[in-house]
């Protein structure tokens, strides 16, 4: 398949994941998926072989930088192999099937890093699902993960977490509002504020 400067434009922007350390944070701007995104500026649908020498170059140095940003290691690496033979040839390597193949590796990366703090946590749903992109091993699966699954996985999670706190005895009627007025919102980043910050608040 030729990608065009177009499509390109797509993958680039949509491929940014999220390598993490600590528990997930949907609140309040604390996303763990970086928002950095790279695009590769287009005027016309010229497949990626059609592409100037300087197009070629400025389309991976453009990924780079968001790759640098978002401390995507793999990406990192190929991006400077192509940019240090800077051949044609090798820079349409990258854009066409490297870039891909490296953004992969960086994703099973990040992956296993949410895996691992999910099974401390025990939040069964972010581990059936991480476990199910990762089994599965296909670029775009540990990218839907990473965009999407992962954040509704967390969110099934949370609401259990939630619900728990409702079914304790001891929850105070204050504390208890709270947790209803979070599922009542439904919203991944309701549920994670409340566990993280809200219901320390009203117990404060």
């Amino acid at each position: 398949m030729r990608l065009t400067r177009a499509a390109l434009t797509v993958a680039a922007t949509a491929l940014t994941p999220a390598l993490l350390l600590s528990a997930p944070a949907f609140a309040e701007g604390t996303s763990t998926t970086a928002a950095v995104a790279t695009t590769v500026t287009t005027a016309t649908d010229v497949p990626v072989g059609d592409m100037s020498d300087d197009d070629l170059r400025v389309a991976v140095l453009r990924i780079l930088d968001a790759a640098r940003q978002n401390n995507d290691k793999a990406v990192v690496r190929a991006a400077n192999a192509a940019l240090d033979d800077g051949s044609p040839e090798a820079l349409r390597a990258f854009l066409e099937t490297g870039y891909r193949q490296a953004q992969a590796e960086d994703d099973r990366v990040a992956i296993a890093r949410i895996l691992g703090v999910a099974r401390q946590n025990n939040d069964k749903a972010v581990v059936r699902a991480a476990n199910a992109a990762l089994d599965d091993g296909l670029p775009e699966a540990l990218r839907a993960f990473l965009e999407t699954g992962y954040r509704q996985a967390q969110a099934e999670d949370d609401r259990v977490a939630i619900a728990r706190i409702l079914a304790d005895p001891a929850t105070s009627p204050a504390l208890r509002a709270a947790a209803e007025k979070a599922l009542d919102d439904g919203t991944p980043e309701a549920l994670r504020y409340f566990l993280e910050h809200g219901r320390y608040e009203v117990d404060a």
